[in-house]
């Protein structure tokens, strides 16, 4: 199979039966690749935007972390639409059927789109309420609150951005959304520079200018995916002349795909009460949370990639009524996953210290997360079964058993254990994160044991 398709109904895009690991190494790699490029963009802008910000403080770094967190929960509710849309059109690219496909595209596109506008006014309204709950100072909540209110104005674009690269990598195409990353990234980066620091005669705004870029940003790229869309460069066509809601797909396309948008929404919520519980540690260890994220994100690319290849090739190969080269294809990638991230966790482990003193200068939150940089490195290889397991099962279809999976390790081994050490032990920070270990242990067994029995392959899509 191509990575880049020329067709949604490319028959090279489907695995052989016939095709020794060797070739499937190759379909998996061929489809990995772009989206850890992709990542790795993502997550270097991100890194920039956190070293920007750094010079600001630990408290605008505190500011930025929390408006973050806030924007990926409120995006829940567009994993709703994202997994739906690689789910179906994965299936009917698979059953060729591309004009199935690219009709899947279109619904779901007008669905992100309503669903992002009806989001942005109440969380502008309520923006210094939703920073308060984080139980962080006041000076953060002024930052945090500035920050949210601008960043909220790009969720459109980001919804709009989502959608399309998740119906591409759907289609085989994965090379398609780095033009998009791309393209934000680099305009993050400028806008950062002129907004946050001042620059071409404009304030310096600080961390409001850090939401602003961010809005920006996103708005950018969504105007050049969804010119590629209509002028036929990508895998997928839309036809704007003759859209028009036909809420029957739209249906199809939600049902599969709220399972994932509840999971997302409770790993959000998840996060915000470790926060919390972090917050119990003080302003340092809640800045130390954030700059650790950021620098892990960049060892969870390789997750990342494969999960989307395997996601990809498992609905394919069942809709071309291939359930065994299905299976293949998610034991392939997780084998592949779990070599690249457990190299990265090692690179990570190592660096840790010097890496946390790029962000800040204050020995407090620099101990925090080194701390937590060496939890996560080291639990890499959970990580890449989650990661990759947990993106098969969804392109198959099967959304609901990872949201199981998240009440019993996210809330009962994760928030559980962190509870217990931090309420009632009143042990150090280094046990709340390692907290972190006892979740990535369960999901990962969870997921393994799901993707074993072979019960996603009978799922109706």
């Amino acid at each position: 199979m191509a990575a880049e398709p020329s067709s949604a109904t490319d028959p090279a895009m489907l695995v052989a039966a016939s095709s020794p690991r060797a070739q499937l190494v190759r379909e998996v790699w061929g489809l990995a690749w772009p989206v850890i490029v992709t990542m790795s963009l993502e997550s270097i802008v991100g890194f920039i935007d956190m070293l920007m910000v750094g010079r600001l403080g630990a408290s605008a770094v505190a500011a930025v972390g929390v408006g973050v967190q806030i924007l990926s929960a409120v995006s829940s509710v567009m994993f709703a639409v994202g997994i739906g849309t690689l789910a179906v059109v994965a299936r009917h690219v698979g059953a060729d059927e591309p004009h199935e496909a690219q009709d899947a595209l279109t619904q779901s596109l007008i669905a992100a789109a309503v669903l992002a506008l009806a989001a942005v006014v109440p969380v502008i309204i309520w923006a210094p309420a939703l920073v308060r709950l984080f139980g962080v100072g006041e000076e953060v909540v002024q930052a945090g609150s500035a920050y949210v209110r601008l960043e909220m104005l790009g969720l459109p674009g980001d919804a709009l951005i989502f959608t399309i690269a998740m119906g591409l990598r759907g289609a085989g195409d994965t090379r398609s959304p780095l033009i998009f990353s791309l393209v934000t990234g680099v305009t993050k980066i400028i806008g950062n520079y002129v907004l946050i620091f001042g620059g071409f005669g404009l304030p310096a705004l600080g961390v409001p200018g850090a939401g602003c870029a961010t809005a920006i940003a996103f708005t950018t790229g969504a105007g050049v995916a969804i010119l590629l869309l209509a002028r036929g460069r990508l895998a997928l066509r839309v036809s704007w002349q003759h859209i028009r809601p036909r809420l029957t797909m739209m249906r199809r396309v939600l049902r599969i795909g709220y399972p994932a948008a509840i999971e997302h929404v409770l790993m959000q919520i998840g996060f915000f009460l470790y926060i919390v519980f972090a917050a119990r540690h003080g302003t340092a260890a809640v800045a130390a949370y954030f700059i650790g994220v950021r620098i892990l994100a960049l060892s969870f690319l390789p997750g990342f990639g494969f999960a989307a290849a395997a996601g990809a090739l498992v609905g394919q190969n069942l809709g071309a009524g291939r359930p065994r080269e299905a299976e293949r294809s998610g034991w392939e990638s997780t084998r592949l996953a779990i070599l690249l991230m457990t190299v990265a966790g090692i690179c990570i482990f190592v660096a840790a210290e010097p890496i946390a003193r790029l962000f800040v200068d204050d020995p407090a939150v620099i101990a925090d997360a080194v701390s937590l940089i060496r939890v996560l490195a080291a639990a890499q290889p959970l990580m890449a079964i989650d990661f990759t397991i947990g993106g098969a099962l969804r392109g198959a279809g099967d959304t609901r058993f990872p949201l199981v999976a998240v009440f019993v390790a996210f809330y009962g081994c994760r928030l559980g254990f962190a509870y217990l050490v931090t309420f009632w032990l009143h042990l150090g920070v280094f046990w709340l994160w390692f907290a972190l270990v006892g979740d990535y242990i369960a999901r990962s067994a969870l997921k393994g044991w799901r993707f074993r029995s072979g019960r996603w392959k009978a799922i109706r899509v």
